[in-house]
């Protein structure tokens, strides 16, 4: 086992750390989900599935682009 500060030595190192991560209990926060529904108008769901495809995405993550990109503003 290592100290703290000989594994951020090591991490900074670029040397290898794997041996010392238990990867089977990392998480990545703030990333967890929640489904949710949304009524939208027509119009809208045509010019999202207009700008998904010219994108090459699909629907759902063309409206979390342009949630993120909203919400990122207003902080």
């Amino acid at each position: 086992m290592k100290t703290a500060k000989e594994f951020d030595e090591l991490f900074e190192s670029d040397g290898d750390i794997t041996e010392f991560v238990d990867y089977s209990k990392g998480h990545r926060p703030n990333l967890a989900q929640k489904r949710v529904n949304i009524d939208l108008p027509v119009w809208m769901i045509e010019r999202l599935d207009k700008e998904a495809k010219r994108l090459g995405v699909a629907r759902q993550a063309i409206m979390k682009m342009f949630l993120a990109q909203h919400l990122e503003k207003a902080v």
